[in-house]
């Protein structure tokens, strides 16, 4: 009272270090407004050997009220030493949201830290933030989460949700980012979980291939993960301004066996080349028919020249004889007419030599009948001479 504090810091630091003592002491100089001498004596009694937790404690409380600058390195050297509650309350009062994270962090509340640095953006840290959201049990802070990236860090969204990737739901994920409208900002994220054959995920990135005019990487995607609506792409691809996407239209409707709707579309963009490998492929001689007629029809020469090439053992000579003969396209067909003769000849070699071989191995087996035993003698047989005289 009489501002001896010298003396009184002397005093004080025999008494300060009895835990039931510093309550009573705290009051006496805070009701006087000695909050810096307070402090002070706090500070000087820290390096007693008879500390205590009261004394940590109400130094980093009276800190938080009278020298923020000083509680971060406090609360870093000191956390484990301390009432963690009491602590705790005075940041959130004193609106130090940066210490008050820190000591969730330390206290392993990782929920509320995560909560704490996006309802105060002020105590973001990126580093800080991935190490504790990964942490979190509840599922539904990783969504809040990434509606704070969106809003604040968008160009770091896709860091954070490729971090909580196996964890995420995806199918929730990806319907509200499109909701809002900004599915294209997280197109990294769905080329890292591709791998899974999400089909939301699929439709959606194959969706953002179109819109970006990307045929291969649409053409790619297509290949390798196949869980999606393969009719309903064909269908919205049909009529796409660019042949490229017309063409992976007729792709699709061949991997479903669309033979005919795929052929269709390949004549239409004169991509005569895909539709006789698809005619091929089907192995339906309704398909190569119609295909091979609508070349010689529309005077397509070459392309029927290859088709017969392609799908020779689709085709019978005697049909190709007639359509080419009729059309007068024989020339055309000459190549096809050669193997046909080509392949005769050396089925009728192999009869020939196969007979051959048949009558070689019958002369051998007659003439080994001839010169046979008739009759074998028996086992232990005596023959009995006596009989001769």
């Amino acid at each position: 009272e009489k501002k001896e504090f010298h003396l009184a810091m002397v005093c004080g630091l025999q008494i300060v270090v009895h835990a039931e003592e510093i309550e009573e002491l705290l009051e006496f100089y805070q009701n006087r407004g000695y909050f810096e001498e307070l402090i002070q004596l706090l500070e000087a009694a820290l390096s007693s050997e008879r500390t205590h937790v009261a004394m940590f404690t109400e130094l980093a409380i009276l800190y938080t009220k009278h020298k923020p600058e000083k509680l971060h390195d406090h609360l870093d050297m000191f956390w484990t030493r301390m009432n963690m509650r009491k602590v705790l309350i005075a940041c959130e009062a004193a609106h130090l949201w940066a210490d008050l994270v820190f000591l969730y962090d330390k206290n392993e509340d990782y929920e509320n830290a995560a909560l704490t640095m996006m309802k105060h953006p002020a105590a973001w840290k990126e580093g800080l933030f991935k190490e504790v959201i990964v942490k979190v049990g509840n599922v539904e802070i990783f969504f809040k989460a990434a509606e704070f990236y969106l809003e604040f860090h968008p160009l770091l969204l896709n860091d954070l949700l490729i971090a909580l990737s196996s964890r995420l739901d995806h199918t929730r994920l990806v319907s509200y980012f499109i909701k809002v409208n900004q599915l294209a900002i997280i197109k990294p994220y769905l080329r890292h979980v591709q791998p899974m054959n999400n089909k939301i995920v699929n439709e959606n990135l194959n969706q953002l291939l179109i819109d970006d005019e990307d045929y291969q990487g649409l053409r790619e995607s297509i290949d390798v993960y196949n869980n999606f609506d393969n009719v309903a792409l064909a269908q919205q691809l049909e009529d796409h301004e660019l042949l490229e996407f017309r063409r992976i239209s007729a792709y699709l409707y061949r991997r479903n066996n669309r033979w005919s709707t795929a052929i269709e579309l390949c004549k239409k963009d004169k991509l005569y080349t895909d539709a006789i490998d698809f005619a091929s492929d089907s192995r339906n001689n309704d398909v190569v028919h119609e295909l091979i007629t609508y070349f010689i029809e529309n005077e397509l020469h070459d392309c029927f020249s290859t088709m017969l090439y392609k799908c020779f053992d689709l085709l019978k000579p005697d049909y190709v004889m007639e359509l080419a003969w009729k059309h007068r396209v024989t020339d055309y067909a000459m190549p096809y007419y050669i193997q046909v003769m080509k392949n005769m000849n050396s089925r009728m070699e192999r009869l020939e030599y196969q007979m051959e071989e048949l009558k070689v191995k019958g002369s051998k087996q007659d003439e080994g009948d001839i010169f046979a035993p008739t009759e074998r003698m028996a086992i232990g047989y005596t023959p009995n001479f006596n009989s001769f005289a």
